[in-house]
């Protein structure tokens, strides 16, 4: 079972989530994916193993897109076309990139209005492409056992996510695992 933090006190203070499993970061993903829209962009903070692809996985899933949502670590970047008639997903992996100028050169912006443009490893660099963003941080739990799932962080930046209610996406998610 999830378990959250619902209360938002200020508009962008992060709500928080504990995820024990693979399938719950993907069902949060899916979740998620229900608000986007094309333009949108998503920062996925997090360390190695923390569930960033795999909460990619569940965007891609229930955004409808071609092909297999892998880590793009080696290529950096990677578009999936919508089978759906929906937005693409663009799904980055900002690691090896060396400043903004780097990310730059991925010439994101031409296809940042049309597309979902997730952004992994992105904090501190990738705010720069949109002022409206939602970032997710993913944390390792900590926990009696080697793997007690992730906690997750959602934090929206931007008149865009005004009116999303991030706790009730959360809600979504805690009750699919019960």
């Amino acid at each position: 079972m999830t378990t959250r933090d619902t209360t938002q006190q200020a508009a962008g203070d992060p709500v928080h989530v504990q995820l024990p499993s693979a399938a719950a970061t993907r069902a949060l993903g899916e979740a998620l994916a229900a608000e986007l829209r094309a333009g949108d962009l998503v920062l996925l903070v997090g360390d190695l193993g923390a569930g960033k692809t795999t909460l990619t996985q569940g965007l891609g899933a229930a955004l409808g897109v071609r092909g297999q949502v892998a880590s793009p670590t080696f290529v950096i970047a990677r578009e999936h076309p919508s089978t759906v008639g929906g937005p693409a997903l663009v799904h980055v992996d900002a690691y090896r990139l060396g400043g903004l100028a780097e990310l730059d050169a991925l010439d994101l912006d031409s296809t940042l209005e049309e597309s979902v443009t997730v952004v992994e490893w992105g904090g501190g660099l990738a705010e720069a492409l949109a002022e409206d963003r939602l970032e997710v941080t993913l944390d390792r739990a900590r926990g009696a056992e080697e793997d007690s799932g992730r906690r997750a962080g959602l934090r929206a930046v931007g008149p865009r996510w005004a009116d999303v209610d991030l706790a009730a996406i959360v809600a979504v998610v805690d009750e699919g695992e019960r």
